[in-house]
């Protein structure tokens, strides 16, 4: 038999073989355009942060995650500078302990108070003060306040926050 003659001879078999091996599509769906052509799968604001640039990154009831280095209590941030701040619950933020923003320059246009779980109004004396220093205020709970920041900071404005851990709660 030539090599012909046993090609035909086999293709049936050959056929038969692959229509039962190969998957039935049941319901094939096209991929969806309005999907396969968004901009989130190529905009990503989280990951391309400069590296000089803060961003709190996560919040858990006992501190922050800021540029990947965990902080436990509460944070001051001031523009692109963290450090530990000494308020452990929202009676201890007096004008003592926001006193640094009496000589810092350039003067942030607003400090984000971070009060913890929930949002809680400083006493006005206290308003005051934080008013006397050419700052604006703006109160917030402390996942809130860890957001703004990073909207405000990454769009280059000049911005304080002061957060008490999340967990912190009167």
């Amino acid at each position: 038999m030539g090599v012909r003659e046993r090609a035909v001879s086999t293709l049936p078999t050959l056929i038969r073989t692959l229509r039962r091996e190969s998957p039935k599509l049941q319901n094939p769906r096209l991929p969806s355009l309005r999907r396969a052509f968004s901009l989130y799968d190529q905009i990503n604001l989280i990951d391309n942060v400069p590296e000089d640039q803060l961003r709190f990154q996560r919040y858990t009831d006992t501190g922050f995650t800021i540029n990947g280095v965990d902080y436990e209590g509460s944070v001051l941030c001031v523009g692109n500078l963290v450090t530990s701040w000494a308020p452990k619950k929202f009676s201890e933020i007096t004008a003592d302990s926001l006193s640094i923003f009496q000589i810092v320059r350039p003067i942030p246009e607003i400090l984000i108070l971070g009060s913890g779980r929930y949002i809680e109004r400083l006493n006005p004396e206290l308003r005051r003060f934080i008013r006397s220093t050419g700052m604006k205020l703006e109160e917030l709970d402390s996942r809130n306040a860890a957001s703004t920041y990073n909207v405000l900071n990454e769009e280059g404005r000049i911005v304080a926050a002061a957060l008490l851990p999340y967990g912190v709660s009167s």
